[in-house]
């Protein structure tokens, strides 16, 4: 016989999940709010709500307090929320520059971590070994058990996954052979995909302060390239999710003398990105425009690093200092662009790696190409630099708990 509908199971974990998505956008909030949000009767949310608070997965936190002098008559609303220890996270990110392995709680709480620094020559064996190894010590110096873990996820930066195997077919990378090997040290639940996803995400899921009017927000990561996500009712649209990097094409310069690899004048890749800037600052380099640059990096151009770069712009070399207004207001393009594309009601900077002085310069830049608006929509990543597996933790949560309504696989 043909099944039509919806079974009970699915029901209840459809009702679970919506329950968990409003404790998460909203914080501490009572059954008779919730139930006026999802159009239930009281009495159905209160079933709903008090087998999870049975299960551990939500608990009571107390009653709301009225503002007001007077409080209403009648029932007083109890106040419910997320048990953000019933279960931890593992999780780990891969990018460019570090591999990151760490565990925290369900509101991304950090409880530990591990860090390895790694460049273009370190092995993928050592990044492996160096997972493998993490996650049992992370496992044991916590002394937890399987039950107490809801799964491992895996945050991958897209311009490592050649060199750790990944395989790419119509833009959707395979991960099949990395779970195999994570496979053969663990049962926990894996979950894996783009970090660049993964970071957007924490910084949606794990904000402190909770903003039930927040629905989406554009997330633009930097690195040797760039790469957007853009989000709607707080989940990433598939169309930017899939592929991240197309940012990096986007032209911001018409004008360019520069003609970048992909054939166009101008793109973000060729004019903003950190070879561009290294390949801006050749163009200016001696010992009268960067004399402290210069001096570092003994008058030879080629050992001029980004690092470099940045310690000479702050000792005050002038030609530095106009390479970097330039790409500022290139920058200030690019988010111009991001901005009115997408319309965002915050727009992220991930990696970006500046401090107040110059974010206020950057925003500056803002104004003076798009506006007040949109410059007091942009801010930087909650994600500090030494708890980027919080990518890999956000993934795993949103999949292995609020998406199954805090089901068990």
């Amino acid at each position: 016989m043909e099944q039509h509908g919806i079974s009970k199971l699915d029901l209840k974990r459809r009702n679970r999940m919506q329950v968990l998505k409003i404790l998460k956008q909203r914080g501490p909030t009572s059954r008779i709010d919730i139930a006026g949000t999802l159009e239930l009767t009281r009495a159905a949310v209160t079933i709903i709500t008090n087998e999870m608070i049975e299960q551990g997965i939500i608990a009571e936190i107390g009653e709301y307090k009225h503002t007001t002098e007077k409080a209403p008559r009648g029932r007083k609303k109890i106040l419910i929320d997320i048990n953000h220890h019933y279960k931890f996270a593992l999780g780990v990110t891969i990018e460019e520059d570090i591999v990151s392995v760490g565990l925290s709680t369900l509101s991304g709480a950090v409880l530990d971590k591990r860090n390895l620094p790694i460049d273009s020559k370190t092995p993928k064996d050592t990044i492996f070994d160096y997972i493998r190894a993490s996650v049992k010590e992370v496992l044991a110096d916590n002394c937890l058990k399987k039950e107490n873990i809801l799964g491992i996820g895996f945050g991958i930066f897209p311009t490592m996954y050649q060199r750790l195997g990944i395989e790419v077919k119509n833009g959707e990378p395979d991960y099949a052979k990395a779970e195999e090997y994570v496979r053969s040290y663990t049962t926990l639940p894996l979950v894996f995909d783009n970090s660049v996803k993964g970071t957007s995400m924490a910084n949606i899921d794990f904000q402190k302060s909770k903003d039930p009017d927040r629905h989406n927000i554009a997330f633009l990561q930097y690195g040797s390239n760039l790469n957007f996500v853009v989000t709607n009712l707080n989940d990433p649209i598939i169309s930017y999710d899939n592929r991240t990097d197309f940012v990096d094409k986007i032209i911001i310069d018409p004008q360019s003398d520069e003609l970048c690899k992909c054939g166009r004048r101008g793109c973000a890749e060729n004019e903003i990105t950190p070879h561009a800037i290294i390949a801006k600052v050749r163009k200016v380099f001696s010992r009268e425009a960067t004399p402290a640059l210069y001096e570092m990096c003994e008058g030879d151009p080629a050992r001029i690093t980004l690092a470099g770069v940045i310690e000479a712009k702050n000792k005050g070399d002038k030609g530095i200092t106009e390479v970097y207004e330039a790409v500022n207001h290139l920058t200030a393009v690019l988010l111009n662009n991001l901005f009115f594309s997408t319309n965002p009601q915050k727009l992220v900077l991930h990696k970006f790696n500046i401090g107040e002085e110059e974010f206020a310069h950057l925003i500056d830049a803002v104004k003076s190409v798009a506006g007040e608006s949109v410059a007091s929509k942009i801010e930087l990543s909650i994600i500090e630099d030494k708890h980027r597996f919080l990518s890999g933790c956000a993934l795993a949560i949103r999949e292995l708990f609020f998406n199954r309504g805090g089901f068990d696989a």
